[in-house]
């Protein structure tokens, strides 16, 4: 219908090939039309078999029902779902190998590819592999790029033991999941693993991300189907169910060899939140002081939360501007969000707090201070907030250091941190496009090995740091300075 070759998907009731979701929906849209008969009388047995609800995507020769909501894993008694499976990468093998090796010796030699990859006087190969997209999860492939360039927290999991969780039948080179092992097997670790591994090998076409979403929905049902999603929400999610998985063992690792790993990882920087120390609490683990004073009697309540990633409101006075480049009062800054976060508050009439010296609710200030700061700081905007009946964006551009993000201001004991502690260098920015959190689409900016990328999906691009500046932040991750003996400040 529109011509697209982006996510084929083929009905497996009438072999029409359409677009996926999250291109222009016209699969669904098939689906959905041949629902229109059928409204106004009973179905018979005979109408069942053409309503067109299941597909194949052609590209990872995954099985979805519509009407289910799901991916089909059962097959027929002929087991003719496999045959569609195998009949389609034999066209595959057959009529694009050839084709792809030529376009791939034309990129080895392209004098233009050679120019974009020239670093310092030398040619490099781009190294880096795009995740494609499973129908708009745009919002996990960010979040995973970003991750997987955050060097100690990624060779953590690169590391673990390898688990091999499929003993099903496969097709070729490729492999999917059965769902028959049962529940019990699905391991959250053990795909993130495999997903982290199969980034930055150099190869030259996209990782499908298939079975680590399967584990997604599985113990993640806020994420199940194919509308678009938070990324922000996924990555708490994520690194909370890491959290909770590693504190128990899983796949057969124990958890006394899982705690030693952590342990290893830093003795004394222990920031707990559910339990144990992990590699997710040492890394992106810190603790907020928060200070709330009564203003009737001055009682003082002080309690330390631990945390995962700070969430900065973009201030009031800066929410209309809608440019980089609009003159009109100063530019937004990561500082004001900051200052905004831990400056002194009076809390509404909907925070009354409860005072135990008065034994009622009562105004009073709230303040928050950094006791810990983390080896990677999360930083997330609330470009999204709720209106009377809508969920509107801000689109304010928050300009944001690329170097040298100084914390110590905010922290509650500054005199005992050392003279690099405080400071923090960007290493991922995840951006969404857009104007609402149901829709837009999300892409991620990271650095890795000195240059600076930018992962949309499956395409991956070289950029500079003048680009990544001007990007409209939505998740911004920075981290710790490491002090180098006689090194120059930056």
């Amino acid at each position: 219908v529109c011509r697209s070759n982006k996510s084929p998907w083929v009905c497996l009731t009438c072999s029409s090939v359409h677009c996926g979701r999250y291109v222009n929906g016209h699969a669904k849209k098939h689906y959905e039309d041949a629902q229109i008969p059928m409204t106004n009388h009973k179905k018979t047995e005979k109408q069942e078999k053409v309503q067109h609800t299941v597909c194949m995507d052609c590209s990872s020769y995954s099985t979805y029902c519509y009407r289910c909501d799901d991916f089909v894993v059962n097959d027929t008694k002929l087991g003719l779902v496999q045959k569609v499976r195998e009949h389609l990468q034999n066209l595959e093998n057959s009529a694009f190998t050839s084709d792809r090796h030529r376009k791939r010796k034309l990129l080895e030699n392209s004098s233009l590819n050679s120019k974009l990859l020239k670093v310092n006087g030398s040619t490099t190969t781009l190294c880096a592999t795009g995740l494609r997209n499973l129908g708009n999860t745009c919002f996990m492939n960010a979040i995973l790029q970003s991750l997987s360039n955050i060097q100690q927290f990624c060779c953590y999991f690169k590391e673990l033991p390898a688990v091999e969780l499929r003993n099903g039948k496969t097709a070729g080179r490729r492999t999917y999941h059965t769902r028959s092992q049962g529940d019990n097997n699905v391991s959250l670790v053990e795909e993130f693993r495999k997903t982290l591994c199969a980034l930055w090998q150099g190869n030259q076409t996209a990782f499908s991300p298939e079975s680590l979403f399967y584990v997604v929905w599985k113990i993640m049902p806020n994420f199940r189907g194919y509308q678009q999603q938070d990324a922000h929400e996924f990555m708490r999610y994520l690194l909370d169910h890491l959290h909770l998985e590693l504190q128990g063992g899983f796949n057969g690792v124990p958890r006394s060899v899982i705690l030693q790993e952590n342990s290893n990882l830093s003795a004394s920087n222990k920031c707990c939140i559910n339990g144990a120390s992990t590699v997710v609490t040492a890394i992106f683990g810190g603790i907020l002081q928060n200070e709330v004073n009564c203003l009737i009697c001055g009682t003082e309540s002080r309690k330390f939360d631990p945390f995962l990633d700070l969430s900065l409101d973009i201030p009031s006075q800066f929410r209309n501007k809608r440019t980089k480049n609009q003159e009109s009062g100063p530019m937004c800054t990561l500082r004001d969000c900051l200052r905004s976060f831990t400056d002194l508050e009076e809390l509404d009439e909907t925070e009354l707090y409860m005072c135990h010296k008065c034994k009622k609710k009562q105004k009073s200030t709230k303040k928050f201070w950094i006791q810990k700061l983390p080896k990677v700081l999360c930083l997330h905007l609330k470009r999204f907030h709720w209106t009377a009946y809508l969920r509107n964006k801000v689109d304010t551009y928050v300009e944001f250091p690329l170097r040298g993000l100084d914390m110590k201001c905010y922290l509650l004991e500054p005199e005992n941190s050392g003279p690099e502690s405080c400071l923090y260098d960007l290493v991922a920015v995840v951006v969404h496009h857009g104007s609402g959190v149901g829709s837009g689409h999300y892409t991620a900016y990271a650095a890795h090995e000195g240059r600076w990328f930018h992962f949309n999906d499956s395409t991956v691009t070289l950029t500079d740091e003048e680009t990544v500046g001007k990007a409209k932040a939505y998740i911004l991750f920075y981290v710790e300075r490491q002090a180098k003996p006689g090194a120059e400040k930056l």
